[in-house]
């Protein structure tokens, strides 16, 4: 944990970007790399009856670690994806409770 998840973003994208963001966010947020998730989730956007080029969200499912690293996290984010052609973007954060997630049968 986190598990980022990458929607209207090209999968090319978030490869060219990974092992730095992923660096990153091991540093900032102190946990092991292999807790950090990459996603990218195939999305049909449509509008006017036709298909559309969709706009970049990035959704981070994560324990809540306050809004000082969660602005760190967001400007990572941003920041990458900037350094790979992606002008805009919106990013939002889904914080988890403990006692809602469970790994191997086994709640945090």
């Amino acid at each position: 944990m986190p598990q980022l998840r990458f929607r209207g973003v090209e999968v090319d994208t978030v490869e060219t970007i990974s092992t730095a963001l992923v660096d990153e966010l091991q540093r900032l947020l102190d946990c092991p790399r292999d807790d950090l998730t990459l996603e990218v989730v195939s999305s049909v956007y449509v509008a006017d009856g036709q298909r559309v080029a969709g706009y970049p969200f990035i959704e981070v499912l994560w324990f809540d670690r306050g809004q000082a690293l969660q602005d760190l996290t967001a400007m990572a984010i941003t920041r990458h994806l900037q350094a790979a052609g992606v002008t805009a973007s919106d990013i939002f954060f889904t914080p988890l409770k403990g006692c809602n997630y469970y790994e191997n049968g086994t709640h945090f």
